[in-house]
């Protein structure tokens, strides 16, 4: 290891180390406009990290960026030769730089302001006129002032090498060089919302804050991003009780410096205007302590005339682990059932298989992606189910690592990676081929690793799909055979049953083998491992609920921030079990329909306005904090005047929400009456009742950023519903229900700013299937479920896509869940239309 010295002090540190990195482990920060640390190897292109070299194989005046260490070097970032240098770089930068700093939104977090001001620049000696460029519309998200722009390279190094698009480029040349898009239009890449960060002036700002606050106006505070499960960590920012700005907060292990634009801008929903922000019972505005006084004499009254189990309470994954633990302990307490919020049964099974065989010695994180030499994606689409895995996934490409996805859906990615598109039957025998194919005639020695080879056997007969890709399938199978860190990520949305098993004992297999094989799995929701694990074989799917709700078995329903309507496919049935219902009660904060059909609702803090935690799908706790203390948005009270001097209501107006923990726990208080004692803390209930919790009674507070993960020994039992795709000798294409980045995720479908990214909605079939229907690119078609279940939608073709399948997005604007079930088949067929005739989606809204 090199051994240096830097302004007079020495370290020591790993081969390849660049001189600027090593001055920052000293706390010395050089100043830098085109180096960041996500960027990989450095350019020099602003010349402002300039040092000087006293001694070492490197002498004079250097860019510590582009610079190694090496043994015996002596390096003053102070000597007046390189503070010199530094001063004139910022001189002729600023020569063109507008003097806009008072309207500019960057003004008070400007990397270029602190460097000028730090280089004691205050006067333009250069007469001649400024550089001027023209700006460009790029979409609804970024503002674009090329103008202010130092020519440092970041914008353009991040767009193309990190996230994989091209339609954000450098033109022209030296002192013109622009950076835009060849054309006006929106930015194509999902993470085009990093460059506001990434960018050290204002060439590129949140267009949707422009204007509406400067840094430190703003309540900050670090929290968490739940639109899936990834849990990336993030920075609020609040003005007037109104969340405006979301950035990216830095976690080596998560989402490393950056977020996807879902995560940015999705956060709408707490801010909404119909957001409901009173208790209401029966249609009735109350105080929150008149409301669970109600609740909690009707659920008594329920419990008295039909018995404890006639009450169920739903636990949902959207919830933080503090609100899913009071509400699993009430329910235990009072005897209720538990019902789970993963509506989807199959779903369901295969995340509790997940989370069951995620083990500590074969976890690992997103970041840790980086560093595999080959992944295989089972069952997953990167870009839609999880966004932020593309961003890995593309790095780890970039080192040399190949990657494969098995998937049926039309899978797209900004790098070269080989597609299987299996059907959600044909993945075991795909994957059975390809280690067939790999590893013939070896042979594992634990009863486990037999096992294994024993279910390839019997699944070998089904050659479909190696008979269609052998190519791909001995090339990937050589690949993995070769890789010394292979990974395989395993999604649980749409794989059969099984699909999450077989990725464990392959990876044990290969681990076998003495290959540091790791196993990653995706879960779509923000808390479905936390939830997963407070489940047991006790708990109701939500079929069954619905079933024991018809029977009349179960006569009052609680719901902790989940809504059925959003997620269950048979909306008739869903009303009409609900209405026999004497009691359903709502703890949530959003304005959804179960929200309108409940008798009894109580509203809920969101994670800005309380705190608590998550489990992510790799079963990492993480903490999150309140930003503020909530309360309606000023610019919805006074249409963004200044605030009030005086107040007529008591506290915060809107400012009734609570956390939902706090309330679940105060319903068990007033239940318990003056006779009994009910345990209102969360987490002393969790280490008490949940084993993989056990270990932290000691504990005042769930610990931040570790695993939990049950014991190798750990069984979840009952309720398995394994997935079908419907009679193979029914009619029909195989229904794959699936997400979509924009506009299938529940909180986000609250964002307007998220809607001019949003598609159309359209189904995907192979070329081959739609041929012989007459089926041609964007036709409108008709999509029958049987009985008088229709669909109505457009069309879009695909080779790269498995045969006998038809994908259809879970969007808020596609009315899918008509469908009445999760699975099976239809039948589609082009849907004549007449000149003028609005379009199926313009029928659908109206």
């Amino acid at each position: 290891m090199p051994l240096l010295t830097i302004d007079n002090m020495d370290i020591e540190v790993p081969r390849g180390t660049k001189v600027i990195d090593a001055a920052e482990q000293l706390g010395i920060m050089i100043p830098r406009f085109c180096y960041h640390k996500a960027l990989g190897p450095a350019v020099g292109a602003c010349r402002l990290c300039a040092v000087k070299f006293m001694e070492g194989p490197v002498k004079g005046i250097q860019m510590s960026c582009m610079v190694e260490a090496a043994d015996g070097m002596k390096v003053s970032t102070t000597d007046p030769e390189a503070v010199d240098f530094r001063r004139h770089v910022i001189e002729w930068l600023m020569m063109n730089h507008p003097h806009d700093c008072p309207v500019c939104d960057e003004g008070g977090h400007c990397l270029l302001q602190d460097e000028t001001v730090s280089s004691a620049h205050s006067l333009r000696r250069f007469p001649g006129l400024k550089r001027t460029y023209r700006n460009q519309d790029i979409g609804p998200f970024l503002r674009h002032e090329m103008n202010r722009c130092i020519h440092c390279y970041r914008c353009v190094r991040y767009y193309q090498e990190i996230t994989g698009y091209r339609d954000l480029g450098a033109m022209q040349l030296a002192s013109r060089v622009y950076f835009g898009r060849f054309e006006e239009g929106p930015l194509e890449s999902p993470f085009s919302g990093n460059l506001i960060e990434l960018c050290p002036t204002g060439v590129f700002t949140d267009k949707p804050s422009r204007f509406r606050a400067r840094r430190w106006d703003l309540q900050r505070a670090e929290t968490l991003c739940i639109h899936c499960s990834m849990g990336c960590n993030i920075i609020a920012n609040v003005r007037y009780r109104e969340v405006i700005r979301i950035e990216p907060r830095y976690n080596s292990e998560i989402n490393g410096y950056f977020i996807c634009d879902r995560g940015r801008y999705g956060f709408s929903y707490v801010n909404h205007e119909s957001r409901p922000r009173m208790a209401q019972v029966d249609g009735q505005n109350l105080t929150t302590a008149e409301a669970l006084r109600k609740t909690a004499a009707r659920i008594s009254d329920v419990a008295q005339g039909e018995g404890p189990s006639a009450i169920a309470a739903l636990l949902s994954p959207r919830s933080s682990l503090e609100t899913l633990a009071s509400l699993s302990h009430l329910a235990k307490s009072r005897k209720w059932k538990t019902v789970s919020g993963i509506f989807d049964p199959g779903r369901r099974s295969r995340i509790r298989s997940a989370v069951q065989h995620l083990h500590s010695d074969t976890a690992i994180s997103m970041q840790d992606l980086k560093n595999r030499d080959f992944i295989l994606v089972l069952g997953a689409d990167p870009l839609n189910d999880a966004p932020m895995l593309v961003l890995a996934l593309r790095q780890a490409w970039r080192s040399g690592a190949k990657i494969a996805v098995m998937d049926p859906r039309p899978i797209f990615l900004t790098f070269d990676f080989d597609h299987l598109p299996a059907t959600p039957g044909e993945m075991r025998a795909c994957m059975g081929a390809i280690l067939d194919s790999a590893f013939e005639g070896e042979k594992v020695a634990d009863e486990k690793g037999a096992a294994f080879l024993d279910s390839l056997e019997s699944s070998s007969g089904n050659e479909g799909a190696h008979a269609e890709m052998p190519h791909r399938i001995d090339a990937i199978a050589e690949a993995l055979k070769k890789s010394q860190r292979p990974a395989i990520v395993c999604g649980t949305d749409m794989a059969a049953e099984g699909t999450g098993t077989l990725a464990a004992d392959t990876v044990r297999f290969l681990r076998s083998r003495n290959q540091e094989a790791a196993l990653l799995y995706l879960m779509n929701y923000p808390n479905a491992f936390g939830q997963t694990l407070l489940e047991d074989s006790d708990t109701l799917t939500f079929e069954a609920c619905l079933e024991e709700i018809e029977e009349g078995r179960i006569k009052a329903l609680l719901i902790a921030e989940a809504d059925p309507f959003f997620h269950y496919p048979d909306r008739p049935r869903l009303e009409k079990a609900l209405e026999k219902l004497d009691l359903l009660a709502l703890f949530d904060y959003l304005p959804s329909g179960t929200a309108e059909k409940a008798d009894h609702f109580l509203p809920t803090s969101t994670l800005f306005e309380s705190s608590g935690s998550y489990v992510n799908h790799e079963g990492r706790i993480q903490r999150f904090h309140p930003v503020y203390e909530g309360g309606t948005p000023m610019l919805q009270i006074n249409d963004g005047d200044h605030p009030p001097r005086v107040y007529d209501t008591d506290g915060v107006p809107g400012g009734d929400p609570r956390p939902a923990d706090r309330l679940i726990a105060e319903l068990g208080q007033v239940l318990s009456g003056d006779g009994e004692v009910f345990s209102d803390d969360p987490w002393k209930n969790l280490t008490a009742d949940i084993a993989p919790f056990f270990k932290y009674r000691h504990l005042d507070a769930p610990p931040e950023n570790v695993r939990i993960l049950p014991d190798e020994s750990s069984v979840f039992e009952g309720n398995r519903e394994p997935q079908s795709d419907g009679d193979a000798e029914a009619e029909g294409l195989q229904i794959i229900y699936t997400e979509w980045i924009f506009g299938t995720e529940e909180l986000a479908a609250f964002s307007k700013t998220l809607r001019p990214a949003e598609k159309e909605p359209f189904v995907c079939l192979h070329s081959d299937d739609a041929a012989p229907l007459g089926i041609g690119q964007n036709d409108p078609v008709r999509i029958d479920f049987g009985g008088d279940c229709v669909l109505e939608s457009r069309a879009k073709l695909f080779d790269r896509m498995a045969r006998g399948v038809l994908v259809i997005p879970r969007h808020y604007r596609l009315d899918w869940k008509i469908s009445g079930r999760f699975g099976g088949r239809a039948r589609i067929e082009r849907l004549r239309e007449t000149p003028g005739s609005p379009s199926p989606l313009e029928r659908e809204e109206q």
